[in-house]
């Protein structure tokens, strides 16, 4: 029988402990001066002393430690100190309004908050805290050995929150094992022990934690941001040198907009652009291959409950097409569950893999969301081609009805990014007493461009069906972004319901 591995060892003992693991920026282009540079030694250092202090303090196994702060590397090191003790490590969307975070912490169970001081006042008076910017952070950490807790099979050892779109947050647990597995399959897939990778999604997201657990377990260099922003990912890549990155399209689409600052800085050492979390479009894709010419971009899936690894090359060698994700992993199984509308090779994507959740939090009102074979029902639905390719095609959530027609935003979306003025679009439904809903669409013209809502309306009717072309168009400066960097379409059904509320002439 094997032993199981905690995954807050991730660090290799046997590599060298000087490289340098983890490079921690402040976010402020042209202030790079100030960053923190942490060796392998040192985050091991942080991880063993938040693992000892936990201990000493009585914690027991299974006790769930929340996280409440921006991307730094005591975070890091605090989330593997965390799973060290064989406790839960519970990382805290920060852009969660009050209410909300209490929540988390109250349905967690957390006892415990380690969280930076621009967070403090979110928390309970009731529950515990430890701040990890100041220097009570290193008074509270403990010296000693004591070795890292051995896991069971179903052991958490991490409990990450869906983002709330639908209904209260789901905690996600995650054990050790199918961590442990996610970690191991990425690894020799994509080995990044010669890569220098750039994080700024993040942490309390699965896009940017798993990331950062493989570039530690690769013995990588990672170049950290505290929090995403177009300037300083740009003034990041060309300091650092970074070559690998990974980003949501919004993320990419934002950098572009930074026409000076792309023009100034050398970005040709990146190698590689994993995207992933929403769709990306063609338009996209040529746009960055345009700036990043030698990188290599991976049109990525994955989710929180099911992890990434999903999607791979073909087995039989066939060139991955453009707007594919992948011929499915060969040790994932996957299916397509058809719905309404939907063709003999589309459906509803479910998968089944070592990496999947255990299941939710303290949620005996939701029903699982698995097949009665064991299969994570995802809610997104795919297209499969030919040659056993994956094409996304949108959330089963997302998508809406008009005049008997089933409309997928993400469709209609890519299809009006192909128009040479725009940068991004965002389509969702509005109310239509005859149609019983109808898409309207938010645009993100390209700087220097100009389109009016008639051309968008016309490009959309000669490159689309007629049901998928846009009744409104309103032409915004940027689109809404949620917690997670991904378009916040709540905000935008609720500023399209206002503007045609405010302007009811142009509400049929």
């Amino acid at each position: 029988m094997t032993t199981l591995k905690n995954l807050g060892d991730l660090i290799d003992p046997k590599a060298d402990p000087q490289q340098i693991a983890l490079i921690g920026l402040d976010g402020k282009v042209g202030t790079s001066e100030t960053a923190r540079q942490y060796t392998y030694a040192e985050v091991d250092d942080v991880a063993r002393g938040v693992a000892q202090a936990l201990l000493s303090q009585g914690f027991q196994t299974g006790d769930r430690i929340a996280i409440l702060a921006a991307n730094s590397v005591p975070y890091i090191a605090t989330v593997l100190g965390i799973m060290r003790a064989g406790l839960i490590a519970v990382p805290v969307n920060f852009k969660f309004p009050p209410a909300l975070i209490e929540y988390v912490l109250q349905d967690s169970g957390a006892r415990l908050v380690l969280h930076d001081q621009a967070r403090a006042a979110a928390i309970p008076d009731h529950i515990p805290r430890v701040a990890l910017d100041t220097p009570a952070f290193d008074a509270w950490r403990v010296e000693g050995s004591t070795p890292s807790y051995i896991p069971g099979d179903d052991d958490t050892a991490l409990m990450l929150y869906t983002s709330g779109s639908t209904g209260k947050p789901k905690g996600v647990r995650l054990s050790h094992a199918g961590q442990w597995w996610t970690v191991d399959t990425r690894r020799k897939a994509t080995p990044l022990a010669s890569e220098r990778a750039l994080i700024a999604a993040p942490l309390y997201h699965m896009n940017a934690l798993a990331l950062a657990f493989l570039s530690l377990a690769s013995h990588a260099t990672t170049v950290l941001l505290p929090q995403f922003t177009a300037a300083a990912y740009i003034d990041a890549i060309g300091t650092y040198r970074c070559t690998w990155l990974t980003a949501v399209p919004p993320m990419i689409a934002m950098m572009l907009r930074e026409r000076d600052l792309l023009a100034r800085i050398d970005l040709s050492s990146v190698k590689v652009i994993r995207m992933g979390s929403a769709p990306v479009s063609a338009s996209l894709l040529t746009q960055i291959h345009a700036i990043f010419s030698a990188a290599r971009v991976i049109n990525a899936y994955g989710t929180t409950e099911g992890g990434p690894v999903v999607f791979g090359p073909h087995p039989a060698g066939l060139p991955t097409p453009t707007m594919s994700v992948g011929y499915p992993h060969p040790l994932v199984s996957v299916q397509l569950l058809p719905g309404p509308g939907d063709g003999p090779e589309q459906g509803i994507l479910t998968l089944s893999s070592p990496g999947l959740m255990q299941g939710y939090h303290q949620r005996p009102d939701l029903a699982l969301p698995f097949t009665a074979d064991g299969h994570y029902i995802t809610g997104d639905v795919f297209r499969r081609d030919a040659e056993g390719f994956y094409y996304f095609v949108g959330r089963r959530d997302d998508m809406f009805v008009s005049g008997g027609e089933n409309i997928y935003p993400g469709e209609v979306e890519k299809m009006l990014e192909q128009h040479p003025a725009v940068q991004q679009a965002a389509v969702v439904p509005v109310d239509d007493d005859i149609k019983g809903t109808k898409p309207v669409a938010f645009i993100v013209l390209r700087a220097g461009q100009h389109a009016d809502a008639e051309q968008i309306k016309q490009y959309a009717l000669a490159n689309a069906p007629a049901y998928q072309h846009p009744r409104q168009v309103w032409f915004v400066d940027a689109l809404p972004l949620a917690s997670t960097n991904k378009i916040d379409r709540h905000q935008l059904l609720a500023e399209a319901a206002k503007r045609l509320s405010l302007d009811p002439q142009h509400a049929d």
